[in-house]
């Protein structure tokens, strides 16, 4: 076996999302052969590829079908997360992707949505960030257990900048971390923006593959300056099945097609899709309406991100500052993990296939 072999057949590999082999988008790394025995990295554009148990056996095949059939193959496996983002002097420059989780109204679980998808990103090995920028309704100290902590300060270049709490193995930062919980938050649309502003610029979010943004709902101030300030790599939409959230998710569709605004939309996801009680594991009941988030998707052509149940420890767990994802429920953390999955997919096919989003500039009228 020699190098050149191996890498002859790797090129029939191809890796499913991005629609060319192995070789030719030069994924393989390190390849040591010593008689029989056969290893080489095989670089994957996130770390939460749901793929890789497929890429491993197609690759194992290749070898032993088209090199030699007593090969003993050793696949490792590394991740460089995939960018668009490639000036240096953007604001956030050390994170890699910025993807906000919006809804088009409030109640649906969004929060729930970011936290998890975040976490889950996390247990993936990925470097990730959550970004609370639900001013008037942080949720964020109350779901990971953070309440009445506050971040430290640092210098970094002779400017002070806020240090992000560290939970769970991912970065927090949230108005609720700064504000006494007691205390609303009565401010103009101005003030907010301003406080969004400062998230990104006054925040020392350090190097990250995924930055989530738990958006406010609707359609508002915040979503335009926080566009303004950095270009986002891609929305996420969480619905519920019924009508009434369908309608509103619609609005954040048009929202983000718009041709002065125009960032991806990386997938739809639906939540509360159905209620399983805990001591009847396998039954599903359509409390809101069964499949409304995948036709909506199917309408506007979108990815469906997958179907989160309606399940009681989700609830418990954040209340309690324990995310599912952090959880005992093997359920609702299989609904999370999937969902990741896709959206850590999608995020790469995005960033193969469309170029940089820009910062959107609007013109007031």
């Amino acid at each position: 076996m020699t190098e050149v072999d191996i890498l002859k057949a790797l090129s029939n590999v191809q890796e499913p999302d991005l629609g060319k082999d192995l070789v030719t988008l030069n994924m393989v790394k390190d390849i040591a052969i010593n008689g029989d025995n056969v290893s080489f990295t095989v670089v994957l554009t996130t770390p939460a590829c749901p793929m890789k148990d497929m890429i491993q056996t197609a690759c194992v095949n290749a070898v032993k079908i088209l090199v030699n059939k007593q090969a003993n193959v050793k696949v490792n496996f590394t991740s460089n997360t995939s960018s668009n983002r490639k000036d240096a002097k953007l604001l956030l420059a050390g994170v890699k992707n910025i993807i906000a989780v919006v809804s088009g109204k409030g109640g649906v679980g969004k929060s729930t949505v970011a936290a998890n998808l975040a976490l889950a990103f996390a247990k993936g090995g990925a470097s990730v960030g959550l970004m609370d920028a639900d001013i008037y309704g942080p949720s964020v100290p109350i779901m990971f257990g953070v309440r009445g902590e506050r971040p430290m300060m640092k210098e970094v270049d002779g400017k002070g900048m806020i240090v992000p709490l560290e939970r769970f193995g991912i970065k927090l930062m949230s108005i609720g971390l700064l504000v006494d919980e007691k205390n609303a938050v009565v401010w103009r649309g101005p003030m907010a923006s301003s406080a969004i502003r400062q998230f990104v610029t006054d925040v020392d979010w350090g190097e990250l593959d995924y930055l989530v943004i738990d958006m406010p709902p609707g359609t508002g101030d915040i979503h335009l300056t926080l566009m303004q300030t950095v270009p986002v790599t891609g929305v996420v939409i969480v619905t519920t099945p019924q009508n009434v959230a369908l309608a509103d998710a619609k609005k954040g569709i048009a929202m983000f097609g718009q041709a002065q605004i125009n960032v991806p939309i990386i997938g739809l996801v639906e939540n509360m899709s159905y209620f399983t009680p805990a001591e009847l594991p396998d039954n599903k009941y359509y409390l809101f309406g069964k499949e409304g988030g995948k036709r909506l998707a199917d309408e506007y052509e979108l990815p469906f991100l997958g179907q989160i149940p309606l399940v009681q420890s989700i609830r418990e767990g954040g209340d309690a500052g324990v995310p599912a994802m952090v959880g005992d429920d093997a359920i609702s953390k299989k609904a999370f993990e999937d969902f990741a999955g896709l959206a850590a997919r999608n995020i790469a096919m995005r960033n193969a296939n469309m170029s940089a989003t820009k910062m959107v500039e609007v013109v007031e009228q």
